[in-house]
C-alpha cells in the first residue's frame, strides 16, 4: 500500500556532510517511526517493507551506486513517500551519521560475511556492533539479523550475547515471510539461512 502523497523525484538523499549527523526531518514529509537496512542489497526487502508500513519511515543504506538506484527506481515506481537511500559505508552511517535513539530497528540482511581469519575485523557485526546499535535504537528497538554464514551467524550470537543490554526475542511472521534478493537466491540453491533478532532491553 502505497503512501497517500507524491513521492519526489529522487529517493537517493545527498548528504549535505558526513560530519554531521543526519537531520531525518529533511529526509521525510511525515515524523513518523523510522527503521533502517544496513546494506539494502538491490531493495528488495525495504521497498516492499515501506509499502506495507507507510506508517513508518525507511532508510535504506548502501556503498555501491547501482544498488542505491535500484532503491530510488524500486521506491519512485511504487508512489512511496517514507523510503529514502544513503549512500555510504553502512558501519560508519551508523556510527557517525544516524541520530542517536533514532531508530525502533535496524536490519541487517546478509552482509558480506568476509570468510577469510585475517579478514573477519571487516565484517560489520563485530564486537562493538551491538554498543553501536545501542546507541542508534530508541527504547525496545529490535537489531534483526540474517545470513547463510555459520560461522558469521556464530559471531552475531555471541557478541550480542555479551551485550546485558539486549535479549533474544523471536522474528514476527510477516518480518520472516520478507525475503531479500540474497535470501531468495540461496533458497534457491538450497542453502540454509540462519536469522535472529536482539531487542534493546527496557
Amino acid at each position: 500500500m502505497p503512501c497517500n502523497m507524491i513521492a519526489p523525484d529522487n529517493l537517493i538523499y545527498p548528504l549535505p556532510s558526513i560530519l554531521e549527523r543526519l537531520d531525518l526531518a529533511k529526509l521525510f514529509p511525515k515524523s513518523q517511526p523510522l527503521e533502517v537496512e544496513l546494506g539494502c542489497g538491490d531493495a528488495s526487502f525495504i521497498a516492499e517493507y515501506a509499502a506495507r508500513h507507510p506508517d513508518r519511515n525507511f532508510i535504506g543504506v548502501e556503498r555501491l551506486l547501482g544498488r542505491i538506484r535500484k532503491l530510488d527506481r524500486k521506491g519512485r515506481r511504487a508512489g512511496l513517500t517514507n523510503l529514502r537511500g544513503v549512500r555510504i559505508e553502512c558501519a560508519y552511517f551508523l556510527e557517525y551519521l544516524l541520530p542517536p535513539h533514532s531508530a525502533t530497528a535496524l536490519h541487517v540482511y546478509f552482509p558480506d560475511p568476509w570468510p577469510k581469519k585475517k579478514h573477519r575485523k571487516n565484517r560489520l557485526v563485530n564486537e562493538r556492533f551491538p554498543e553501536l546499535a545501542r546507541a542508534a535504537l530508541a527504547s525496545g528497538g529490535v537489531a534483526y539479523l540474517r545470513t547463510d554464514d555459520e560461522d558469521y551467524f556464530a559471531q552475531m550470537a555471541t557478541v550480542f550475547a555479551a551485550n546485558p543490554g539486549f535479549r533474544l526475542v523471536e522474528t514476527s511472521s510477516e518480518l520472516a515471510a520478507l525475503r531479500t534478493d540474497f535470501e531468495k537466491d540461496f533458497n534457491a540453491r538450497k542453502i540454509q539461512t540462519r536469522r535472529a533478532a536482539y531487542q534493546l532491553s527496557m
